[in-house]
């Protein structure tokens, strides 16, 4: 079932939606052993944080009953491709009651012209090696896995 492009909305995320934000990147194996949900003043502090970083914005996809999707859009400035502008996409969340509804398409694809309005020349974003079906996801969306990431975790 898809719903139709005229329910889902996407628009810049506000204080309120922090709840099912959250909610979100908790809801699977990964994200209950990193994330603190009831812990509220970490993701406020950090929300706070996006909003005062130009070029960083927090999305959510909203239907009727509410928010269901979300991702944040980070354009980056660089020297290589001979100056060329990047977007991050990071933090890729759809409500697991809504899955399989092509909504993570529309998110994406609103993602994609929006760096592409930001004079983006690619967008990028990393994915978890656990998560094939992710991985699945973007490679039916074009994404290419053209690079090994890596992390270095400071605590």
């Amino acid at each position: 079932m898809t719903p139709p492009d005229s329910l889902l909305k996407m628009r810049k995320a506000v204080p309120a939606d922090l709840p099912a934000i959250v909610a979100m990147l908790a809801d699977d194996v990964l994200g209950a052993a990193r994330e603190r949900p009831d812990d509220t003043a970490l993701y406020e502090a950090a929300f706070r944080r996006i909003e005062a970083q130009d070029g960083n914005q927090l999305l959510v996809a909203e239907l009727p009953e509410g928010v269901v999707g979300c991702l944040q859009l980070i354009v980056i400035p660089g020297l290589g491709l001979q100056g060329a502008v990047r977007g991050q996409i990071e933090g890729v969340r759809v409500a697991s009651s809504q899955r399989g509804q092509r909504i993570g398409e529309q998110m994406i694809a609103f993602a994609v012209d929006a760096a592409r309005a930001a004079g983006c020349r690619l967008v990028q974003l990393t994915t978890d090696k656990r998560r094939t079906e992710a991985h699945r996801f973007y490679e039916r969306l074009g994404f290419k896995a053209t690079h090994e990431g890596m992390k270095l975790e400071l605590r």
